[in-house]
Parts: C-alpha cells; structure tokens; sequence
C-alpha cells in the first residue's frame, strides 16, 4: 500500500500543512515500486530522515514508458489539440498558485533554500514557466515553402511523441521540473520523469497536481530512484525517443553514451559552469559588490551558472575586495525558515564533503582563504560564504565546478588579460560583465564564450529567454521558443499537383 507523508509547518515564515502518496506516479495513479523498496529523503537543516519514498527500477521504467507510449498514441499528442493542450497548462499553473505556499515550504524542506527564496523566486518563476508555455501550445507551426506552381509543400512540427525522457538535479527541483515538462506537453509529447532522489518531494506533489488539473493517464509519469537503476534505464530505453537532462558534464557524458548506443534518442544536455564574473575599474562598486555576492552565494553556491570566477581590474581590486569580504560576512546562516536567513545548507552530506574537499584543495595547492573556509554550526550541511585569494590558473578550485558557496577573487589588467582567463575553462555555460562603459561591455561580452552574457547583472532569467551553454555546458537550449524546437521533430510534405513521371 502507497505511503502517504504529513507534514505540518509552524515556522516564522510558512504555517501551514501538506499530505499526499509517496509511491511512483505511473499512468494516472501512485503505486509502490516493483520491488516494495523505499529511499529515505534526508533534511538537510539536521542529517535526520524527513520521510521514504517509493524506489523505482527498470522494471518500473518498462511499465512508465508503455504508458507513455499509450498516452500519445490515443488520448494526447496530435490527438490533443494546441488549444487544448494549453488550457490544461493553464489549469497546472492556477493549482500551483493555489498551493504555492506549500510548494515553497516542501521545496526548502527537501533542498534547504530558504523559504523565501523558494516562494519569491522558485516557485513563482517555475508558475510562469508552465503559463509561457500554455501560450505556446496552440503556436506550434510549420512553413509554406514555394518550389513551382505545380507543388505544395509544407513543414509540420509533430511531437517527437513517444516519452520524453527528463533526468533532473536537486538544486532548483520544482523549477527544472517545469522547464522540463513545459515546452515537451505544449508540443504534445507524453513524459518519463525522474526527480533527483535528494529531493524528490516537490516533483510528487507536482505529479498528483498534473492528475488534479486533468492530464490524461500516462501523459506525465513520475519515477522516484536512483541515477545508476532509472536514470540510467531511461538514457539506454528503447521506446525513449528523447532524453533531457540537467545535471553535471560527467553524467551528462554517460547520458549521451548511452542515448547512442541505444536508439540515437535525441539528447538536449544542461550542464556544468565555471562562469567568469568580470569588473572593470570603472564599474559601479557598490552594485558590482552587490552582485557579485547573489552571483556566487545564491542557492548556496548551488547554480549551475553561479559567478564563482570574480575577475576584479587591479585599480579596484582592494577596495571591490574589502566591499565584498563585508557583504559575505552580512549574510545569515541558518535555518531555512526563519525570515532573516540568507543562507540555508547544502542538500546533502555527499555535497558538503565534497564541497569542503575543494576547499581544502584550495588550502593545499597555496591558496589564501580570506574568508569562511569552515562549516557552520554543529549540525546539518552548513557551509559557511567563503573567498579565496591568491589562486592560480591550474588550481582545481579556479578550473573545476565547485557547487558551493565558494568563490576565487582574480585580480586581472585589461580587456585581453581577462577575455583570455575568463575563457580559459572547458566550460561555457554563462559569464557577467561590470563596467559603466557599454561599449566596453559588450565588446568583453561579445568576446567571453558562454551561452549567458550578463552586463551588469547576474543570474537573471526570464521564461522567454533561451539559456544553456558552449563547450562543455551542454547541447540545446533551456526556455524561450528555443526549447519548443527541441521537443518537435519536422516533416516535409510534398504535394504534386502537376508534374508527370
């Protein structure tokens, strides 16, 4: 029998409760995995289990898919129309609403960010991601391609159909979910999903939200497991048509492996950054200072695109680093549902440890640690902000993606100093410019190899604006009509009216 989890809040920043099944959701309905197993679901704040739920497996993958393929075959895809399509979007994204508090409270609990940031950023980013793409649903078009008069020829943008294949991270859960599910259900394919097994919890409730708003059964089918048994038996499924993933550039290899060897799914890959953070001397420093600090500390250093390369010209250097030493120190630490917290834990022991292995890396290879470095607290995945200094080009903590609230303080001279260290990394994926020059910005913008180019912001994202990464960051594109095109498969339809054989 389906487990169900309660859980009642009586915070400073969130009252309130949830309740609903923990099975796997598969073809309309929770039920227990294949094999009865569970997987403990920790709370970061403590180490301590928050509750179980349902382990799926391959087996689990095989009736999920059978499902899907059901589903776009007879009740969804091009049996569907756009417009209907659309208006169940819209449904989702009036009950997200409608629960946003507890989708906010549910999120911090599994990955602890702080409630607010949940419910100010998450999860009404994630409400009108489903809405942008409801208004894409009935906009799925081809062409009119003129040959002769005596042939019409036309494009049609078909679902890829089948299942699409969604592999998500524990950083931002709810938020990828929706980048993942919307564009795939505007264009009407059906959806194989699996949430991280850190933070499955916002994905389940999601998945009895998708059944309450009306989707068809199997349209949307929701696997809790494990990278190495689901992730892995969805990457290498031959009924999979496509497979999407967020996560790092090591899975995200093995993903692609797989898809290959399988049946050449299709495969659109958002992966790991590296990103460079550069102001120039004639930047604003008090605003530079400021995003500096949300660029690398945001999430907890949890973002893929976090700003954890700060390139800061010489003539500034000193006075942008004492600036920025007291904005770090300013930020609060502790629990995620208390108003006052910046900052809450790493989602888990696993990324706490290895978190803490860079910084000791940092130590190692003559790195100055001129803040934090130490966890904080006694209990739970507490890191606190910190900053190195005097690092080096090779340093693993200058080259390699730490995913932690640690950023590298690199003093630079001009334009080609730092156009030529910012890119030096296998990665691709974002990179900010300060300076109040514009024409100086968008020159180094123009010049930095990323997907992102921020000019005097960070992290700024928007639900109609591609991102995704060059080089070692990935394929494809997240939002925006970028993403709708990664989910259509074109066909070309000729019409003879006149030529004879």
């Amino acid at each position: 029998m389906v487990a169900t989890f309660t859980h009642e809040w009586d915070t400073p920043a969130y009252k309130g409760k949830t309740s609903f099944p923990t099975g796997v959701f598969i073809n309309g309905k929770f039920v227990d995995g294949s094999t009865g197993a569970s997987i403990e679901v920790i709370n970061p704040t403590n180490g301590k289990v928050t509750t179980t739920v349902s382990e799926a497996t391959e087996k689990d993958v095989d009736i999920a898919v059978a499902a899907a393929r059901k589903a776009v075959d007879t009740t969804w895809g091009l049996n569907v129309s756009g417009a209907e399509r659309g208006a169940l979007l819209n449904k989702l994204a009036n009950l997200m609403e409608e629960h946003k508090g507890e989708l906010s409270a549910l999120e911090a609990l599994d990955n602890g960010k702080t409630f607010n940031w949940a419910y100010g950023t998450d999860v009404t980013f994630a409400i009108s991601v489903i809405k942008y793409y409801a208004g894409w649903a009935d906009k799925i078009t081809g062409q009119t391609i003129e040959t002769d008069e005596k042939k019409l020829i036309y494009t049609r943008h078909e679902p890829i159909g089948v299942v699409q294949g969604q592999i998500l991270p524990w950083n931002f859960p709810l938020l990828l979910f929706t980048w993942k599910i919307g564009p795939a259900l505007a264009t009407g394919n059906s959806i194989v999903l699996k949430p991280s097994e850190f933070t499955p919890l916002t994905a389940i409730r999601m998945a009895g939200l998708i059944d309450e708003a009306g989707f068809p059964a199997g349209v949307v089918n929701v696997l809790t497991g494990y990278g190495q048994t689901v992730g892995a038996a969805i990457s290498a499924h031959m009924g999979i048509d496509k497979v999407a993933f967020t996560g790092s550039t090591l899975v995200g290899r093995k993903v692609m492996e797989s898809a290959a060897k399988s049946n050449l799914k299709q495969v659109t890959l958002e992966l790991g950054g590296k990103s460079p953070n550069i102001i120039f001397d004639d930047a604003d420093l008090e605003q530079a200072v400021n995003w500096a600090a949300h660029g690398i500390f945001w999430n907890h250093g949890q973002a893929c695109c976090a700003g954890s390369r700060i390139f800061v010209q010489s003539g500034i250097y000193d006075q942008f680093l004492a600036k920025f030493t007291a904005k770090a120190q300013s930020i609060k630490v502790g629990d995620p549902f208390h108003k006052e917290t910046d900052q809450g834990p790493q989602v888990s022991q696993i990324q706490y440890d290895r978190i803490m292995g860079y910084i000791d890396s940092g130590r190692q290879q003559g790195a100055t640690v001129h803040l934090g470095g130490d966890r904080f607290g006694t209990e739970g995945y507490f890191i606190n902000p910190t900053i190195f200094t005097d690092t080096k080009p090779e340093m693993k903590i200058v080259q390699e993606e730490i995913f932690g609230p640690v950023g590298v303080v690199i003093k630079f001279e001009d334009e080609e100093d730092v156009i030529r260290q910012a890119n030096d990394t296998v990665y691709g994926l974002a990179a900010a410019v300060f300076s109040q020059n514009l024409n100086r910005a968008l020159e180094t913008a123009h010049k930095l190899k990323a997907g992102t180019a921020w000019v005097n912001c960070v992290n700024q994202l928007h639900p109609n604006v591609p991102f995704g990464g060059y080089k070692q960051s990935g394929i494809g594109r997240e939002l925006g009509e970028y993403a709708v095109h990664h989910y259509t498969n074109v066909k070309a339809v000729h019409v003879n009216f006149g030529h004879k054989q």
